[in-house]
């Protein structure tokens, strides 16, 4: 593993740190732009539709020979991702941190995930499997990428900064989500006036958020610098790496409580984000417009909700704001069962509630962890965090899917995710966060 344990404040100038926040804050620029316009967007509705083309007369699709309903297919396959991104993450996490390159790392991963998404343009007619592959691919890349990317907050933020870094950086990523949806929805109101079909327009905002990815990137990966680290083990093959990378973090039991709570509630958020298009428009009967207007909503207010939040947190602590968004969530989401059908209005309403608490939930959970992951073993610990991050949110859509399966409701589907919000805020209240702090090595800031 990795021993590079100089923190920012003695290894880099003032200027120099500033420079790196500035196009560390960059890369969420860059990739929110496919969480935001593919995954919750344009893709869910989209693949489903393909889906449902080339299902059969009880509306089954047949995925190497398995029969899947058509409405599960979407959920199904970001599922797949996350287990794609679980058996390499921990791999390519514990090698960044042993020869200390990240950057090469970053830029493959990224690079891998914006040429998927850019040839997400290519979906169109019954090509279900097409569009099923490409997401899993773009969605595996963009969570090992992400992890190298939150890797590098411990080293470029001293421990009083980090809530305000991060909180800025999703900032900077509900704001590019912000600006690109608008063009998008231009365009897909707009079809006719620019001569694409409805289905083109999606394929041509599928493909931008891709190209927009790979264009951004640059400056990160020009900003951002690998520290030194000294070899302490050699490179171990495969799935013994990620036993190695386990057996180490029992080492730090209470590290591993928060990861567990945050595997928990996390879940639950990204397959909110994932899901919801879909229940809009598959349960509520609401247009594409509608649809894309009230997740430009949220993006708007995920950058004010997450600045807020940082706030909070400086005066109440990262934990109990956290724990706050948990009941704002639950609170949400069980609005969300009752909304009626055709209601544009109430369903903005729902939207605006996610917006609040979205950016700021994430960003104080990935600025929390950061005060608990052992000086020099960033990648290899952000790996497991961005395992409960998108990594291992496979529970969700999973529940999501089944449920649907079962029950044909989408109502259903979406209740059934308040458990893990419930139980994330019982995990995350029983962490002794201050302890946790200095058994991993850290100095406990004064406010946590």
């Amino acid at each position: 593993m990795g021993t590079d344990t100089a923190r920012p404040e003695a290894a880099d100038g003032a200027a120099g740190l500033k420079r790196e926040q500035r196009g560390w804050y960059v890369y969420d620029w860059a990739c929110s732009v496919y969480s935001t316009s593919v995954l919750t967007v344009f893709l869910g509705p989209y693949l489903t539709s393909v889906a449902e083309s080339a299902a059969d007369a009880d509306g089954y699709v047949h995925p190497l020979g398995i029969p899947v309903r058509a409405g599960s297919f979407f959920a199904y396959s970001v599922s797949l991702s996350v287990i794609v991104a679980v058996l390499v993450m921990p791999l390519v996490g514990a090698a960044a941190d042993r020869t200390g390159r990240k950057k090469p790392l970053l830029a493959t991963a990224a690079y891998l995930g914006a040429t998927a998404t850019t040839a997400m343009f290519f979906l169109d007619g019954d090509r279900y499997l097409l569009g099923g592959m490409l997401l899993i691919v773009a969605n595996a890349a963009q969570s090992v990428a992400m992890m190298l990317y939150n890797s590098y907050l411990p080293q470029i933020a001293p421990p009083e900064q980090r809530d305000a870094v991060s909180s800025r950086g999703w900032a900077f990523g509900y704001a590019a989500g912000s600006l690109v949806l608008v063009a998008n929805l231009v365009l897909y109101t707009g079809h006719d006036s620019f001569g694409v079909s409805e289905n083109t327009a999606v394929r041509i905002c599928l493909a931008s958020a891709g190209l927009w990815w790979g264009a951004f990137a640059l400056v990160p990966l020009t900003r951002l610098r690998d520290r030194r680290s000294v070899a302490r083990e050699a490179a171990l093959p495969g799935f013994r790496q990620l036993a190695a990378t386990v057996r180490d973090m029992r080492r730090h039991p209470l590290t591993l409580a928060f990861l567990l709570a945050y595997l928990v509630y996390n879940d639950g958020i990204q397959t909110v984000i994932s899901q919801a298009s879909v229940y809009g428009s598959e349960e509520l009967g609401l247009g594409q417009s509608t649809l894309i207007g009230a997740v430009l909503l949220v993006q708007v207010l995920a950058v004010v909700g997450a600045l807020t939040m940082g706030r909070l947190a400086r005066t109440y602590g990262a934990k109990r704001t956290i724990l706050g968004s948990l009941v704002a969530w639950t609170v949400t989401l069980a609005a969300g069962f009752f909304l009626p059908a055709g209601a544009p209005a109430w369903f903005f309403a729902l939207a605006a509630g996610i917006g609040l608490v979205l950016g700021g939930s994430q960003a104080l959970s990935r600025s929390l962890f950061s005060h608990l992951v052992p000086p020099g073993k960033e990648a290899e610990y952000f790996s497991a965090y961005e395992m409960s991050d998108r990594g291992m949110s496979w529970l969700g859509p999973l529940l999501f899917g089944l449920t649907y399966q079962l029950t044909g409701s989408y109502r259903d589907a979406i209740i059934s995710l308040v458990g893990f919000f419930v139980m994330g805020f019982a995990l995350l209240a029983r962490v002794p966060v201050r302890r946790a702090i200095e058994e991993a090595g850290n100095p406990v800031p004064d406010r946590i």
